[in-house]
């Protein structure tokens, strides 16, 4: 049974990476491509919340700061490329001079992908293995990065002069002099998303699959053993949170490049908990579930929000409170019943 599920999602995989690669792109138009774009940079931190909540148990309701740190980390650069030999309006109509000492590195592109991926990966390492090494989990976890997601967006608003405050950093047309908003640059853009998804998609399996992945799912499980039997579970459980916040980090990024903005009300607690969402739909222990789950819920919200603009809300609501009660494993667990029904 075990054999035929991993099959099962290799299969799914496969699918989706022709329907992503081919299906979208011939039949969706530049402005729903840029649409299906952004939902998939939520694709990226689905599968981190598949593997820190669906295999490790760590619910974290605090994804947004490392989806926020990716987008600012590029925003920063894209604004400073926008303003030339002037610093950003937002600093201008603050009142500061000279540009923030820790805004210049993010002038260098080389400087921000590092940062993108470093400074995510380094911060919720440190963190969260403080944090397991007092055997603080369950609950207790979330209730704590939900606090933290909180704070994390109070401290964008507040810092107006050098974060933009509750507008965010936007009014960016151009990424390395090629205009972002051009027919070609969406297509570029697009399908380097979608390579870097599915390799995150692919190694995300591997990991699952792996040794290690056997141990994140027995500390799930029963943790007290796990530790007994001599293994450092507050390092292992820090290692997955890590990877989670560096594929929120990386998909902060591609949202950031593809909407021109990024502000604190696509990273804060709502959006966070939004973020647990997709990968409840699509399947909280499928890879490629958690992709299917930021795409459904992406374009539902688009096609009811226009539809239906007063009460909207209501049916999005319908749709999570069905998923728990009649889909607990999401859009995936339903399809692999109806698959496994007919053998």
């Amino acid at each position: 049974m075990k054999i035929k599920r991993e099959y099962m999602e290799l299969g799914a995989l496969a699918t989706l990476a022709l329907v992503l690669l081919v299906a979208f792109p011939l039949l969706l138009g530049g402005f729903y491509l840029n649409l299906a774009g952004k939902y998939l940079s939520f694709a990226f931190v689905a599968i981190g919340i598949v593997l820190t909540w669906g295999y490790g148990g760590i619910l974290s309701l605090g994804q947004g700061i490392f989806f926020g740190l990716g987008g600012y980390a590029l925003a920063m650069f894209l604004k400073i490329e926008a303003s030339g030999s002037n610093l950003p309006d937002f600093m201008i109509w603050s009142g500061i001079k000279v540009m923030p000492a820790w805004w210049a590195p993010f002038s260098n592109i080389y400087i921000t992908l590092a940062a993108i991926v470093l400074i995510p990966a380094t911060m919720a390492f440190v963190f969260s293995y403080l944090v397991f090494k007092k055997r603080v989990s369950g609950v207790y976890f979330a209730i704590v990065t939900l606090a933290l997601a909180l704070t994390f967006t109070v401290l964008l608003v507040g810092q107006q002069s050098y974060t933009g405050g509750e507008n965010g950093i936007t009014n960016f047309t151009t990424f390395l002099g090629y205009d972002i908003y051009s027919h070609a640059s969406t297509y570029a853009i697009y399908y380097t998303e979608i390579v870097l998804l599915l390799f995150v998609a692919m190694g995300s399996t591997a990991v699952i699959r792996s040794r290690l992945g056997n141990v994140v799912i027995a500390i799930r499980d029963r943790e007290d053993r796990v530790r007994f039997s001599g293994y450092n579970t507050a390092a292992i459980k820090a290692f997955i949170f890590m990877l989670g916040a560096l594929f929120a980090s990386i998909g902060g990024a591609f949202f950031t490049i593809q909407a021109g903005l990024i502000s604190p009300t696509v990273v804060g607690v709502t959006s966070s908990i939004e973020m647990v969402v997709y990968a409840a739909v699509g399947g909280r222990l499928s890879v490629p579930g958690a992709v299917l789950g930021a795409l459904v819920v992406g374009f539902l919200q688009f096609y009811l929000s226009n539809n239906f603009p007063h009460i909207w809300l209501f049916f999005l609501g319908a749709l999570f409170i069905l998923v728990v009660t009649a889909m607990p494993n999401g859009l995936m667990g339903l399809l692999d019943r109806f698959a496994l029904s007919r053998e």
